[in-house]
């Protein structure tokens, strides 16, 4: 059958698929240096792992979005409304408590989180037609990445999303953990049986759509429920997330746009050009995180504001903005996606 890769195999296998087998991979020989990392190099993991993968991977999406002429004059309502909307329900939030604030952003991006693998598995499944065997990869997807969340908010965990205690009010609900290990395990098992059927049934298999399952599977687990380790969350949740998601806004909205109204991309398509889009995304990442750290968090710089309560109440609410509008934008922006050529 026809592989439906975004750009190639190769493009696709090492910047999309291959990440969370990688980082697996690492993590099972290397844990001990692993921790040994993040103990005597905490800067650096941050510095790499936050700013140059996580932040930055918000930031690819301007390209796609704010960078676009075209697209605001289109979509006024959309990209203007939603990061008032943002700043508003930040400012709200913020007012029934910090810890509040915070919890609540975590769920949206827990949901942000398990909506991009489905989205990437959307994409892998363009060609087929919506059958019993879509529904099936639909549900496993769901599976993959559901089922560590309800363990991570049942069973305390040595790492947050954002802060500490973040998900301890779901802690107080009933032990639901081992029916949904059973539903987890079965709906997997089943998943299996579909890939075996297809296979050696019609001697079809999409590669990509399967390899993408199987390492969301891999990562989410290993990550949240096997591992209770943050660096090793880290690690997986941010490489697994981040790079993929930079790698498609690269490859859809630069490389494949051959409409004369996206020339000024075009000093981004050669080998030059890729390092000059990574600096911007890590530049606006930079800014953003050093205004964190000066304003709110004071982890990893000297420099400090000592804001008093009544500014945090309006500072952090707006700081939160780029990253809430790129949560929310991504329900909206990828809803069609255009044929890559």
């Amino acid at each position: 059958m026809k592989q439906p890769w975004i750009h190639n195999a190769k493009t696709d296998g090492w910047f999309i698929l291959s990440p969370p087998f990688i980082i697996l991979l690492i993590i099972f020989l290397f844990q001990q240096q692993i921790q040994n990392l993040e103990n005597d190099y905490s800067f650096y993991t941050w510095l790499f792992l936050i700013v140059f993968v996580d932040v930055a991977h918000v930031y690819s999406t301007l390209f796609k979005t704010y960078f676009i002429k075209e697209e605001i004059q289109n979509r006024k309502l959309l990209y203007w409304g939603i990061p008032a909307v943002s700043w508003g329900i930040g400012l709200l939030l913020y007012q029934l408590g910090s810890l509040t604030f915070w919890s609540v952003l975590a769920l949206i991006a827990v949901f942000h989180f398990i909506r991009q693998q489905y989205g990437f598995m959307r994409i892998y499944a363009r060609l087929e037609p919506n059958n019993w065997s879509k529904k099936i990869d639909t549900l496993a997807i769901y599976s993959a990445t559901i089922y560590p969340m309800l363990y991570w908010f049942r069973t305390p965990r040595a790492f947050t999303w954002f802060v500490e205690n973040e998900f301890s009010w779901m802690q107080k609900l009933p032990d639901y953990v081992p029916y949904t290990t059973v539903l987890y395990c079965l709906i997997l098992l089943f998943w299996i049986l579909k890939i075996g059927y297809s296979f050696f049934g019609s001697q079809k298999i999409n590669i990509p759509k399967t390899a993408l399952i199987i390492g969301t599977y891999l990562s989410w687990y290993f990550g949240i429920v096997y591992f209770n380790n943050d660096v090793v969350f880290t690690f997986l949740n941010v490489i697994s997330h981040g790079i993929p998601y930079i790698a498609l806004i690269y490859i859809r909205e630069i490389k494949h746009r051959e409409n004369p109204s996206f020339h000024r991309f075009s000093i981004f398509k050669s080998a030059f050009g890729i390092l000059l889009f990574i600096m911007v995304i890590i530049g606006f990442a930079f800014f953003e995180e050093l205004l964190w750290e000066v304003l709110v968090w004071n982890d990893h710089f000297s420099l400090y504001l000592d804001l008093s309560g009544r500014w945090l109440q309006i500072v952090v609410p707006l700081l939160v903005v780029p990253q809430l509008t790129h949560y929310l934008l991504d329900g909206f922006i990828w809803r069609k996606p255009k044929k890559v050529k």
